[in-house]
Formats: C-alpha cells, sequence, structure tokens
C-alpha cells in the first residue's frame, strides 16, 4: 500500500504517487523524483495552482523548516516540463 502524504499548498491528502517530493538543494528547490534525496522533503500536487499557492503562502520553507526563501525557479522550469508532455 502507497503512504498518504499532504499537499503543503491545499492541504489535500493524496498517496505518495500522485503528489511529488520536494527538497531543498543548495537554496534551491528541486523535485525528488524517486523520494531518496536526503533532508526533510515538502510533497506537492504537480499543478501551477499548487505550486503557486505554495510558494506565495510560504509554505516550502515552513515545511522544511528553513529561513528565507527558497529559489523556486527550478521546480517551477520542471513543472512546465511535465506539463508540455
Amino acid at each position: 500500500m502507497d503512504s498518504v502524504r499532504t499537499c503543503v499548498a491545499c492541504r489535500k491528502r493524496a498517496s505518495r504517487a500522485e503528489l511529488l517530493r520536494v527538497v531543498l538543494h543548495d537554496g534551491r528547490l528541486i523535485v525528488d523524483d524517486r523520494a531518496v534525496l536526503p533532508g526533510r522533503g515538502a510533497w506537492v500536487h504537480p499543478t501551477v495552482q499548487c505550486l503557486n499557492q505554495a510558494v506565495s503562502r510560504g509554505a516550502f520553507p515552513r515545511a522544511l523548516k528553513v529561513s528565507g526563501k527558497p529559489d523556486a525557479s527550478p521546480l517551477e522550469n520542471r513543472l512546465k516540463t511535465l506539463m508540455d508532455n
């Protein structure tokens, strides 16, 4: 059975397969496709709405327990790539 996680943006619960795990690496938010990168992870639906909501509400720094505003551009670029396919 797949474990359930909560999207940091919309707060809806979903299986890990439906969400993207995001980790902080060198001050940038990156997608952890295989959910194996070290450190805290935040889970978000792979949609523009959830990504924008999480960034605007500051959900990633809170979920990842970091201060400041991490660079979300790698995450946004990756999401655009997913949307185009």
